[in-house]
């Protein structure tokens, strides 16, 4: 299986309209997303996501055969929280996840009760939207480490050869406040010009790289807290030796974001 990081856009876009400027280039990130389920070439058993709205203690897996969803935004129109999308869950993938993290020395942790955030059922919903796939939501790892973050994706690389699609979704832009200043354009420009680069490396360089991403340029302006990046280290981490292709090149709410495949 490929691997794959995805930017998710905001809250309940594209199924509720949220309001954002320049909504009109919406349209591009949401037929990207609708492609997604085409780069796996053979149709995945399960599909695990790492979303940037769950961090833990300790890499935590949900376990729930049958989750909910975790309405984990506020302030939007009523629609926006009566969306539905009942992917099953995979309690079998959620062992196996747990197993991989713990021969790579990672203390783990399960939720049998939360529910799929807006990282995962937001981009899954328009890519999958029969929800016909089993899904498992892994968390980042409080601390945000980088180098962390690239283990935790090294330790789960063995699932590709077990039919499993991992996504990570994230935003390579995430500064919410910029979002509606059009002076932050240069500032997304910036640092997505790096990050195109850097991600796209080499497998050895593109590591190096990303564990020292805040040294890139404008990388604190692009994100004031890396949580929105991290599930791309992640990424990095389960693609191994396959170099990276940039994806989708496009604007969320005039501001550059960018995708990427590995495999």
């Amino acid at each position: 299986m490929p691997v794959a990081f995805i930017p998710h856009g905001g809250g309940p876009w594209p199924f509720v309209d949220i309001g954002f400027p320049n909504a009109e280039e919406s349209p591009d990130l949401a037929a990207y997303l609708k492609s997604v389920k085409a780069l796996p070439k053979t149709r995945p058993t399960a599909i695990l996501v790492i979303s940037a709205h769950w961090e833990e203690a300790v890499p935590t897996v949900m376990t729930s055969a049958a989750p909910p969803l975790f309405f984990d935004y506020y302030g939007f129109p009523k629609a926006s929280y009566e969306l539905t999308w009942p992917a099953p869950g995979d309690p079998a993938l959620a062992a196996r996840v747990r197993e991989l993290l713990g021969a790579a020395g990672f203390e783990t942790g399960a939720d049998p009760e939360r529910g799929f955030d807006h990282g995962t059922f937001v981009p899954l919903k328009v890519a999958y939207p029969d929800a016909d796939v089993p899904v498992v939501q892994l968390s980042l790892v409080a601390g945000l480490d980088p180098l962390q973050h690239l283990a935790l994706g090294r330790a789960l690389a063995p699932l590709r050869d077990e039919g499993v699609f991992i996504v990570g979704s994230g935003m390579s832009f995430h500064n919410l406040r910029a979002f509606r200043d059009p002076r932050s354009r240069p500032v997304a420009e910036t640092f997505d010009a790096w990050l195109r680069d850097a991600a796209t490396r080499e497998p050895a360089e593109r590591d190096r790289a990303l564990a020292r991403w805040a040294d890139a340029p404008a990388a604190r302006l692009a994100h004031p807290r890396e949580e929105h990046l991290l599930p791309l280290h992640v990424i990095a981490g389960a693609a191994g030796d396959d170099r990276g292709v940039l994806a989708w090149d496009g604007t969320f709410a005039g501001l550059r974001l960018s995708a990427y495949h590995y495999g």
